[in-house]
Formats: structure tokens, sequence, C-alpha cells
């Protein structure tokens, strides 16, 4: 009797613990990210909030501007042929930014190229938190300076509100795409999207961040 009871207990025990397991696995998700050095966000704390509120005399600390969100796109007009070429693009993208990205597709028929609404034609991504800030780094200290003759960003690609956008023909310029392995070289387009209000501040913001705009 007391081995069989004894026997019970452990029973409870067992089931006990791997209840406990199974919820703390449920807690973790394939997106959370390992703890890693952000050195641009180190720099925006330590150096461009300061050089902002010097240059722009903010009345309150919370004007001054910010990065708020990176737009990575690609667009995929092979895809209406080829399909497979849009599953590569998608590949990339994840190489690229380290997360899922979303299909755009046709908002509207263009009879001229065999495109009809809601057909897939690209792929994108919105980066946002420390996702954002890895890739911005790695895009002026790595991905720029690899372009071929490069002198420097068009200061006159800016919106109107403080927001920059760029393009870049060929995607092995990021480290993590194999040119030996790629389908095609493909194009994308970035826009970085910040609070500042103005082109002269973003300009400035992007500057003191170490975006390498050419002087105007």
């Amino acid at each position: 009797m007391a081995k069989q009871a004894q026997e019970k207990k452990g029973g409870k025990s067992g089931g006990k613990s791997g209840g406990k397991s199974g919820g703390s696995a449920k807690k973790k998700t394939a997106d959370s990210l390992p703890p890693v050095r952000l050195r641009l966000r180190e720099r925006y704390e330590q150096e461009v909030r300061a050089g902002m509120q010097e240059r722009f005399k903010y009345d309150n600390p919370m004007e001054i501007p910010r990065l708020e969100k990176v737009v990575v796109n690609m667009g995929v007009g092979e895809a209406i042929a080829n399909p497979k070429t849009l599953e590569n693009a998608v590949a990339e993208l994840i190489a690229i930014t380290g997360q899922q990205p979303v299909i755009t597709k046709a908002r509207k028929s263009i009879s001229n190229f065999k495109l009809r609404e809601g057909f897939k034609v690209g792929t994108k991504v919105t980066l946002r938190r420390q996702r954002m800030w890895v890739f911005v780094d790695k895009l002026f200290n790595i991905v720029l300076p690899r372009i071929r003759d490069f002198r420097g960003l068009s200061p006159k690609a800016f919106d109107g509100r403080g927001n920059y956008a760029l393009g870049l023909k060929e995607q092995i310029l990021f480290p993590e795409i194999d040119y030996d392995k790629v389908d095609q070289v493909r194009g994308l387009n970035i826009c970085i999207v910040t609070t500042a209000k103005t082109d002269e501040e973003g300009a400035e913001f992007l500057r003191l961040l170490g975006c390498p705009l050419r002087a105007q």
C-alpha cells in the first residue's frame, strides 16, 4: 500500500511539473530576439538627442525626432509569369531583415502588362524597435559603402515631413545574400520614417545618426 501511495504521489508531481514546463514554452515566440548591443540606438541616446536639441532648441524633449519605423519593399513583377521568383524574393528579404515579410498585391488591373487586380507582385516588411535599429546601422555602415563609386545619398529624397526614401539596385549589397546563390539581381526600396516635422529636421537627424547624405 505504501509503495502504491508513493507511486501515485510521484505521478502527480510529474504531471504538475510537465504542465509548468509546457506553459513556459508557450511564452516563447518565434519572433523573440536575443539581446544585442544596439550601437545606433546608443548613439541616438548619447549624442543625437543632444545635437538636435542644440540645433533646434525644442521646448519639450518629446519633440526631438526619433526613428519610428523602416519599410523595406521588393517589387517582383516577374512573379506574374514565374511565381518562384516571389518565393526567392521573400527568402532574401527574410535573410536581409530577420523578419517574415508580407506579400503585396496589385491594386488595379493593367492590361498592357497582363496584370490583374489581386495578383501577387512583391513583398515588404515593416521594421520597428530592435530590428529597425540593427537594419539602419547595417545600411549606413556596411551596405551603402559597398556601392561602387558611392558619393553619398541625395538630400532631395525627403517627402516634406522628415521621412527619407532610397532605392538600391542590387540586393547583393547586403552581406546576408550570397551572390552565387541568387536567381537574379533585384532591387529594393527603403523608407526611413521619423517623427521629424520638417525635411530640415529629418536631414540633420539622419546625418547625426551617420547617414551619408551629400551636402546640398
